[in-house]
C-alpha cells in the first residue's frame, strides 16, 4: 500500500486503482454574481484525498445539485492539482439560460459542451502552403492555386 495518510486504494492485478466511491468536497470562493453575462463565477477548490483526480463531468453535476440548476449550464475549466495531491483548485460558471452561455461562452468550450460543432479546416501547414502557392500567380489564376496539388505529379 501507499505510504500516504488518508489513502484508500486497492489492488487490482498489477494496477492501483483509486477508490471512485470516496468523498469529495467542493468549496467555492471568491463567488461573484455576474449580472451583466448572466452568471455565477466562482473559484472552485475540490478535496479529493483518496483519488487522484475527479472528472468534470462529476464536478458539474454536484454543483447544479448545489446550486439547484441543470447540469448543462454548469462549466468547469482551468482545473489544476496541487502538488502531491489530494486538491485542485479551478474555475466554474453557471449561466442563468442556454441563450446567455451560447452568447458568452467561447467557441471551444461550447463545443466540448457540446452546445456548438467543431468546424473542420485543413491542417494549418496545408493553409499556409495552398496561400504561398497562390502568391505566385495574379488575377484569375491564383485561385486555381490555391485549390489542392494532383496526386497524380
Amino acid at each position: 500500500m501507499s505510504n500516504r495518510p488518508n489513502c484508500t486504494k486497492f489492488a487490482v492485478g498489477r494496477r492501483w486503482m483509486a477508490d471512485n466511491a470516496a468523498p469529495v468536497t467542493l468549496r467555492a470562493r471568491k463567488f461573484i454574481t455576474n449580472r451583466l453575462l448572466a452568471r455565477r463565477q466562482f473559484v472552485l477548490d475540490v478535496l479529493h484525498p483518496s483519488r487522484p483526480n475527479v472528472p468534470r463531468d462529476e464536478l458539474a453535476e454536484k454543483l447544479a445539485t448545489m446550486y439547484k440548476t441543470e447540469k448543462a449550464r454548469v462549466v468547469c475549466f482551468g482545473f489544476r492539482t496541487q502538488f502531491g495531491g489530494g486538491r485542485s483548485t479551478g474555475f466554474a460558471l453557471i449561466y442563468d439560460d442556454e441563450a446567455s452561455q451560447k452568447k458568452f461562452e467561447p467557441k471551444h468550450r461550447l463545443v466540448k459542451s457540446g452546445l456548438a460543432t467543431k468546424v473542420d479546416k485543413p491542417s494549418r501547414k496545408l493553409r499556409n502552403e495552398r496561400k504561398n502557392r497562390a502568391k505566385k500567380f495574379r488575377g484569375t489564376k491564383k485561385s486555381k492555386a490555391a485549390e489542392p496539388a494532383k496526386k497524380g505529379k
